[in-house]
């Protein structure tokens, strides 16, 4: 943040970004008590907000500063990873994530490593969701595999976040009580209480599931960016990223989809 800049994003953006996932207007005066750079306004937000509410922001930016890397082919270096992942548990620690959950996860899967994996016969019967909605979403999971077939990149992102979403929407009716008590769940910030499941975002859903135990570490992480991958549905904010899928980033949100699936029928049995 020398300078100033932070994450490149101009005042515009970065005034947009704070606000969709904090709600929180970080132009307003009290967050000017050092300057009003952008980066001067966000150690005062460090400062005066929740701990809560710091570990969500950063680990929003964490996965804006990924999804903007590999929309941008640059190689992250072994030491930024690093710094990464100390700030990913930092994020974690503020917003009452354990780390601990699945210790045989690190955060040092790479992307390399995690498309590597096989998962057979993955079930969706096997998460016990409604039996209605199943057969919607394993219509869906054969969408996404014709997709595959004829390398239709951007439905099979689109695809593979619209089922990760239903099934974890899925598991949270099915669980109530797990979501709704779980230190990361989105609250009313007037009653304190959860927000009904038709508010939560992907992003609520995937926390919440890892931290519960639902999902891996790594499952999490990927899932992030393939939530991110997921939001360029809409044309202009692709448009303005210039963002374009190419058959890896598909192979990466398939990859994803099919983990979540395998991490959730080992945790029902």
């Amino acid at each position: 943040m020398d300078g100033g800049y932070v994450l490149k994003f101009s005042n515009t953006s970065f005034q947009r970004f704070i606000f969709n996932v904090c709600k929180i207007d970080i132009y307003e005066s009290k967050y000017a008590a050092y300057g009003d750079s952008k980066a001067k306004r966000l150690h005062v937000f460090w400062q005066i907000e929740s701990d809560k509410t710091v570990g969500i922001l950063i680990n929003e930016m964490l996965a804006y500063w990924k999804t903007n890397r590999k929309i941008n082919n640059i190689e992250i270096s072994k030491n930024e990873a690093i710094i990464f992942n100390d700030c990913l548990r930092i994020a974690n620690r503020l917003r009452g994530v354990s780390d601990k959950i699945n210790q045989n996860d690190t955060f040092e899967t790479t992307e390399g490593d995690f498309l590597k994996r096989d998962y057979n016969n993955i079930s969706l019967e096997k998460l016990d969701i409604d039996s209605a909605v199943t057969e919607i979403l394993k219509e869906r999971l054969i969408e996404v595999q014709k997709c595959l077939k004829c390398e239709s990149s951007l439905c099979v992102v689109i695809l593979c976040g619209s089922v990760l979403e239903g099934i974890l929407l899925g598991m949270a009716l099915k669980n109530m009580k797990e979501f709704n008590q779980s230190p990361s769940s989105p609250k009313n910030k007037d009653t304190g209480k959860p927000l009904p499941f038709q508010d939560w975002t992907l992003s609520n859903l995937i926390d919440v599931a890892y931290g519960i135990g639902l999902i891996g570490l790594d499952v999490r992480k990927f899932s992030h960016s393939l939530r991110d991958f997921r939001n360029y549905i809409h044309p202009y904010q692709q448009m303005s990223s210039r963002f374009s899928p190419d058959i890896d980033t598909a192979k990466i949100s398939w990859q994803v989809l099919q983990a979540a699936i395998s991490d959730m029928t080992k945790m029902k049995k």
